[in-house]
């Protein structure tokens, strides 16, 4: 990766806007896991420590009504981020105008302004480059920060970095260094496993991934549109009618590296106290539902990954919330974290969330922290976040 990272930018004395991720998670109004502010904290201290005047800016959740904005204000991640450094920290309920520009006007070295949400702004995510150029007049410089936001073309990801000299921040940088480390450059074998409830959310990254992969394990909701497309019966199992026939073709192309599950957990309810069993491929009763991979799936799964050099990972193997439908997940979480000397990248959402809920968080090289970010990284695609920002 050849992009300008902050250590290349002279801070000193300069405004510098921030683009973070802090759409932290909240129960009436209170964070409830402040995990993406603490990922910012690098490069805020950073720039604190070399004197830098901050200016950051996030979004937070969906704006769309006045009930919204009450809902999504950044009051509490700053209130947050004042208790986690050792400086001032001005939080501004606006996203413009003189109290705004007067906080910025006032900022000593080393101090902060937390801008409100960017979303209170309509032509954020429509990218306006009139709001783009009124935000760029608040800083010198730019420092994109938020990987779950860079495959958003919006004013604050992609408007302001095109109008100011910019670079990386050192979240950014890392999530780009293990990203194309793992899918572009990746140590062999690779084996990737997808899995997740639908087809159509990932049949990009499949497709992406079976031209540079030796193995993709697929699990989750998906398998079973696969397993039709093999002409097995599936009960009551989610399916994408409209899917089939494309999974017929992937199986086709795939050459035999598409694995599937052999057994499932099946269950007679979407239900944690459901009545479940194990069955085997075409054996699910009519009635009942797969919800997670079976018993010989894991140790199928567990053989494929032996010896792998290079593991990507997105998407559970089943329904991971319910106790009796996550050893799947816990399994294959497992078998992931004991590779000798592998490299191992989580992509971000729901695997994310189950691998930290399991305990494995510090077991894995890598965990991105941008579900849809990674996801687009791992199809392949250009994310506009980044390709705005200058070569070295």
């Amino acid at each position: 990766m050849a992009k300008r990272t902050v250590k290349d930018l002279d801070v000193a004395g300069k405004r510098v806007i921030v683009r973070c991720d802090f759409n932290v998670p909240r129960k009436d109004g209170v964070i409830t896991n402040d995990n993406r502010i603490v990922q910012a904290l690098p490069t805020i201290k950073y720039l604190i420590e070399n004197k830098a005047r901050i200016i950051l800016m996030s979004h937070l959740g969906k704006v769309k009504t006045e009930e919204d904005k009450a809902k999504n204000n950044l009051e509490c991640v700053a209130v947050r981020l004042g208790e986690l450094v050792d400086t001032k920290v001005t939080f501004v309920p606006e996203t413009r105008g003189a109290a705004l520009e007067k906080a910025v006007a006032e900022l000593k070295d080393g101090e902060i302004v937390v801008v409100q949400n960017t979303r209170y702004e309509s032509g954020e995510s429509k990218n306006d480059p009139e709001l783009a150029k009124y935000w760029a007049s608040l800083g010198d410089l730019f420092v994109e920060d938020a990987f779950g936001s860079v495959h958003r073309a919006h004013a604050s990801t992609a408007g302001i970095p095109s109008l100011l000299p910019n670079a990386l921040g050192f979240l950014v940088e890392k999530e780009v260094t293990m990203l194309e480390k793992a899918v572009k450059t990746p140590e062999r074998p690779f084996v990737a496993i997808i899995g997740g409830a639908k087809v159509s959310d990932k049949i990009a990254v499949v497709d992406n991934l079976l031209k540079i992969a030796d193995k993709v394990l697929i699990g989750g909701g998906m398998a079973y549109t696969f397993l039709k497309a093999q002409g097995y019966s599936i009960g009551k199992s989610l399916v994408e009618e409209d899917k089939v026939e494309l999974a017929k073709e992937y199986l086709a192309k795939a050459n035999g590296k598409l694995i599937l599950p052999v057994d499932n957990v099946c269950a007679d309810a979407f239900a944690e106290d459901a009545k479940t069993m194990v069955a085997g491929n075409g054996e699910i009763p009519e009635d009942y539902m797969g919800l997670d991979i079976g018993p010989k799936s894991v140790e199928l799964y567990r053989k494929e990954l032996a010896g792998a050099k290079t593991v990507v990972w997105n998407g559970p193997m089943g329904v991971f919330e319910m106790k009796p439908f996550a050893t799947g997940t816990l399994e294959v979480c497992k078998a992931i974290s004991e590779l000798e000397g592998a490299t191992t990248v989580i992509g971000g959402g729901d695997s994310a969330a189950a691998a930290i809920q399991l305990g494995f968080a510090d077991k894995f090289s890598h965990i991105s922290t941008g579900g849809g970010a990674s996801l687009e990284f791992m199809e392949g695609k250009e994310l506009p976040g980044i390709a705005v920002i200058s070569e070295k």
